[in-house]
């Protein structure tokens, strides 16, 4: 193994070994100070910043005119169901050519890759070149603080670019960046027609709260996907030429995932360039939880009392948490849903998507080929969500996102891991990234 690597397998097992569940809030404190003791080691000027929810380790240094940013998250999910992991998921392991353990993809590993590189960078060239880093302990739990903190440090985050947290590879093998995430508004509807559960025979004159909920679902999508609230595609931003090209220079894989899902077909059949276009720059509703009423084994003659469900809406430029809220609510108030309760599960997230025409795309492109090999994909955005809008809103930079993972790497699930080999690429790649804008070679 290249030493560079068993140097970063020491510094992942160390990092792996702290527990950071933000759901929990564990190990937040111990977590950043780990991370604050790797950046100094780098030769970085390093600051605890306490006052934003859980501390955000601030770094800078480095020479040089421009300037880099970088984006990761140290806290990580909660590793339930235990009895589904292979090894413990708070020790680092390596087996068959991979590290497994909870955080050594999302985002402890990625973070480790930006250190390496920059350490390689100061090996190769005798200088570290000037960054800075912001690393999180809330992003898990939706970065509820983050917008606050990157308004205020705004001044001393400015940079022509901005490196965010993930990426990789896809399945077959070719690299992949990104240039957005979509936002995210998780809510939860309520539904109660009595005081308490009742027999279930009064059902022949008394309302049943999951009826009542489930006709109010189905009046929020049709079923090809379309979300049916007036006015939720009024601020959908159209795509520009440059976005309409990433996504169709996208290898079609619609057809290898549908098999893998174990579905019959995609909502309104798309495939190919519809299918990215849906997936990738469409907002969409998911209902992520129906509640109510019995679910133990056998029968329970029951007319329930309440019942809820938890949903999410996925959100692309320039829809607004809040307005989609409102709409939401102004919706069901005129289907005559007025006693249905709806409670916003967090503060949510806005969209955000980068210009792909900014040169600092193309020199990415160019130094990812170099490495892999072969052309790699960019996407307008990713399907997931995350904290980035504050970063382009208030330091007006460009975002893209490099990583180490690949499709397998189980990122949230027992037998969380990333493969060696990409591992050692998606360093090399950010090296890559580093001469050809620092150095203009």
């Amino acid at each position: 193994m290249r030493p560079f690597l068993d140097q970063a397998r020491d510094l992942l097992a160390r990092l792996v070994a702290i527990p950071t569940v933000s759901a929990e809030g564990r190990g937040l404190e111990e977590g950043a100070r780990a991370v604050a003791e790797s950046l100094e080691a780098l030769g970085l000027r390093v600051e605890v910043v306490f006052g934003y929810g859980a501390p955000v380790v601030f770094a800078e240094g480095g020479e040089g005119e421009k300037r880099l940013l970088f984006y990761n998250h140290y806290d990580v999910q909660p590793p339930d169901p235990l009895e589904l992991w292979e090894s413990d998921p708070f020790r680092l392991e390596e087996r068959q050519g991979a590290w497994y353990g909870r955080g050594s993809s999302d985002d402890k590993g990625e973070f480790v890759a930006r250190v390496m590189a920059l350490a390689l960078f100061k090996e190769a060239h005798g200088f570290l070149p000037r960054v800075a880093f912001v690393v999180e302990g809330e992003e898990e739990v939706g970065s509820p603080h983050l917008e606050s903190f990157v308004a205020s440090f705004a001044d001393r985050l400015r940079a022509e670019a901005i490196f965010w947290e993930s990426g990789g590879v896809d399945a077959q093998d070719r690299p992949v960046a990104y240039a957005g995430l979509k936002g995210i508004l998780a809510v939860q509807l309520r539904a109660k027609t009595a005081a308490y559960d009742l027999h279930s025979s009064y059902g022949a004159v008394v309302e049943n709260p999951l009826y009542r909920l489930s006709r109010a679902l189905a009046s929020l999508r049709s079923e090809e996907g379309r979300v049916l609230i007036p006015g939720f595609y009024d601020r959908v931003r159209p795509l520009t030429p440059a976005e309409q090209e990433a996504l169709e220079g996208i290898p079609d894989e619609s057809e290898a995932l549908r098999r893998a899902f174990g579905v019959q077909g995609f909502l309104g059949g798309v495939q190919g360039a519809e299918f990215y276009k849906k997936l990738l720059t469409e907002p969409c509703l998911n209902i992520n939880g129906l509640h109510g009423g019995y679910q133990g084994a056998g029968s329970k003659t029951v007319l329930p009392a309440s019942a809820f469900a938890k949903l999410d809406f996925r959100l692309v430029p320039d829809q607004e948490p809040e307005e989609v809220l409102t709409l939401l609510k102004r919706h069901l108030e005129a289907q005559g849903f007025h006693d249905l309760e709806v409670v916003p599960l967090e503060a949510g997230e806005r969209p955000a998507r980068s210009d792909l025409t900014h040169p600092f795309f193309a020199l990415v492109r160019r130094a990812l080929e170099e490495v892999y090999g072969v052309k790699p994909i960019l996407y307008p955005n990713m399907a997931g969500s995350g904290p980035m809008h504050p970063f382009l809103h208030h330091l007006k930079a460009p975002a893209v996102g490099l990583g180490v993972g690949y499709p397998g790497s189980r990122v949230h699930s027992p037998n969380e891991h990333i493969r060696v080999r990409d591992f050692e690429r998606g360093s090399l790649a950010i090296l890559r990234v580093l001469e050809r804008f620092f150095l203009g070679r």
